[in-house]
C-alpha cells in the first residue's frame, strides 16, 4: 500500500478514487430513485463533506437544490465533542425534503445535536447521506440512510477529511498507520 506523510503522521491507502466514486454512483442512484418528482434541498456540511457533495451532487439527476452548512467538532486527530456552527443555514426548509450530506459519522455526537436544531425548520423529511462511517466509534445512535463506507475506528484523511487542515485534497482515503 501507497504511504503518505502529512506533518508528524504517516498515513497508508485505505480506499482508492476509484472505489469512492463507483459507490458514490450507487449512492445518486438510489437517491433519484428515492426522490424522484419531490424536489430535495441537499444540506452539505463543511469542511468536510465538500468532496462528497460535489461528486454526489454531479450524479444528481432529478431537480434538487444545494445549500452548505459548516459544523466544527474536531481538533487535530480527536472530537471535541462540542459542535460549534460557524456558517448557518439560508434557506428556507419548510415542507422540503432534507437531505444531509456529511463526511463521516464517529460518535454521532454532532448530527445527535444538529439533527433536533434542523428539525426546528419543519422539513417534510430529513435523510442522512454519509461518506463514512465509524460503528464501533458510535456512542449516539444515528439513523444513516446512505452510507458509502463502514470503516474501523481508525482516523483517516483524504477525500476531504483532514488532518489539522491538510490532506482534504487527495482523491483517495487514506488510513493512519499504527
Amino acid at each position: 500500500m501507497a504511504q503518505i506523510k502529512v506533518l508528524d503522521k504517516t498515513f497508508e491507502t485505505y480506499l482508492s478514487a476509484e472505489k469512492i466514486q463507483n459507490r458514490i454512483t450507487e449512492i445518486a442512484n438510489e437517491i433519484n430513485k428515492d426522490y424522484a418528482g419531490k424536489k430535495p434541498v441537499f444540506l452539505a456540511i463543511l469542511n468536510g463533506s465538500f468532496m462528497f457533495a460535489s461528486d454526489l451532487f454531479k450524479q444528481i439527476t432529478i431537480e434538487a437544490e444545494i445549500t452548505f452548512v459548516k459544523l466544527a467538532s474536531y481538533e487535530g486527530t480527536t472530537t471535541t465533542g462540542k459542535v460549534k456552527q460557524a456558517i448557518g443555514l439560508n434557506t428556507d426548509l419548510k415542507d422540503r425534503h432534507v437531505i444531509i450530506i456529511e463526511d463521516i459519522v464517529d460518535t454521532g455526537h454532532t448530527m445527535a445535536q444538529f439533527l433536533p436544531e434542523l428539525e426546528k425548520s419543519n422539513p417534510a423529511s430529513i435523510k442522512l447521506a454519509v461518506f463514512l462511517h465509524k460503528p464501533e466509534a458510535t456512542l449516539v445512535p444515528i439513523t444513516i440512510d446512505y452510507c458509502c463506507f463502514s470503516i474501523p475506528n481508525k482516523f483517516v484523511l483524504g477525500y476531504g477529511l483532514d488532518y489539522d487542515q491538510l490532506g482534504r485534497n487527495l482523491p483517495e482515503l487514506y488510513q493512519l498507520c499504527e
